[in-house]
């Protein structure tokens, strides 16, 4: 077989506007290796760039898709430590190994082709191993690439989380669902919020979160959250939301602790900005953007998830094709999930 099925964004006004085409198979170049793509997870980040709301560089014609999992085909000229059969992941930036992410030129599925596609060539560096005994699904490991390092990165990236801190977790969508499989395995005490009660059971049964809130039936969840930790509050948070829940946050807080932020799903109107320095200065908090992570940190979240083959969550997969991905591009933007989207090929 000479070519393969590749998708790209045609225009991008909505994600109906995949096209679905016809491409020859790449070959590896020096340092470079090729991977069959068995499985693709989908982040909000595929939403925005689909209708034209990313706001970083995208490509003409992009090929939409950061997180791929799958198996070396063939690897090229000086390729050292890879070979035909390896399982892998490819790390989302492709150009940083270690150390903050410095721009976004470098990202799948925005200013680089993305991986919704039968076959994907990328630098060997920026490729990590993961271990075949692993009772992981492809699904599952390709999930780790941007969630799993952003949690990660989060948790460790930074003031390492230690056993028997407490974390906070905004939302149930996969980067928090992903933190709190982390955190619950390094023995931290977890809480997590959402406005659905049935997905706060979701993940307090299936994910074994400590206590849950609902934040449409307490809205002052910080209280709470206070109340929860007997006035302590909380060591991390990993703050998904933004402006419109930063303040809660911080006031969630505990005195010295982290805050690491992730999102901006929440927006406070401008006339309700709330007095973030002040506030930082208040609980001598730390603050971090997370630009998702390095390929060492991806390579330090495959290493301990296998260790423990631990069960990131993938709430449901679709299979490989404009249709499908059209319609998984659909449900993720409904917001109905609990943990990861995925392709299946």
């Amino acid at each position: 077989m000479t070519t393969q099925t590749v998708l790209r964004h045609t225009t991008r006004t909505t994600w109906d506007n995949l096209a679905s085409l016809t491409e020859p198979i790449p070959s590896a170049g020096k340092h470079e290796v090729l991977i069959k793509v068995r499985s693709v997870a989908l982040n909000f980040r595929d939403i925005a760039v689909s209708v034209g709301k990313y706001p970083f560089p995208v490509k003409d014609d992009v090929v939409p898709g950061s997180d791929a999992a799958g198996d070396i085909v063939s690897v090229g000229e000086g390729v050292a430590g890879f070979s035909e059969g390896d399982k892998v992941v490819v790390a989302f930036d492709l150009a940083t190994a270690y150390g903050p992410m410095k721009s976004w030129g470098s990202g799948l599925g925005g200013p680089v082709d993305g991986v919704l596609r039968e076959y994907v060539v990328v630098p060997a560096q920026a490729v990590v191993k993961v271990p075949r005994a692993s009772g992981l699904s492809y699904a599952q490991w390709a999930s780790v690439v941007c969630t799993g390092t952003t949690a990660w990165n989060a948790l460790y990236g930074n003031l390492p989380l230690k056993p028997g801190q407490a974390v906070l977790f905004l939302g149930t969508g996969g980067v928090s669902i992903t933190g709190l499989v982390l955190a619950k395995a390094a023995g931290a005490t977890t809480i997590i919020t959402s406005s659905s009660d049935e997905k706060l059971r979701l993940a307090k049964e299936k994910y074994g979160a400590d206590y849950t809130i609902n934040y449409k039936t307490t809205p002052d969840w910080a209280a709470e959250v206070q109340k929860i930790t007997g006035g302590n509050g909380v060591d991390y948070i990993l703050e998904t939301c933004g402006s419109g829940t930063i303040k809660q946050s911080l006031e969630a807080l505990a005195f010295g602790g982290m805050i690491s932020v992730i999102g901006f799903l929440s927006q406070a109107a401008q006339e309700e900005m709330p007095d973030v320095a002040g506030l930082v200065i208040g609980k001598g908090a730390v603050v971090r953007g997370i630009m998702i992570g390095s390929k060492q940190l991806l390579e330090e979240a495959v290493r301990f998830i296998g260790a423990r083959d631990l069960a990131i969550p993938v709430e449901k997969t679709f299979t490989f094709g404009k249709d499908q991905v059209v319609e998984a591009l659909g449900y993720l933007a409904s917001g109905q999930h609990v943990g990861k989207v995925c392709i299946d090929f």
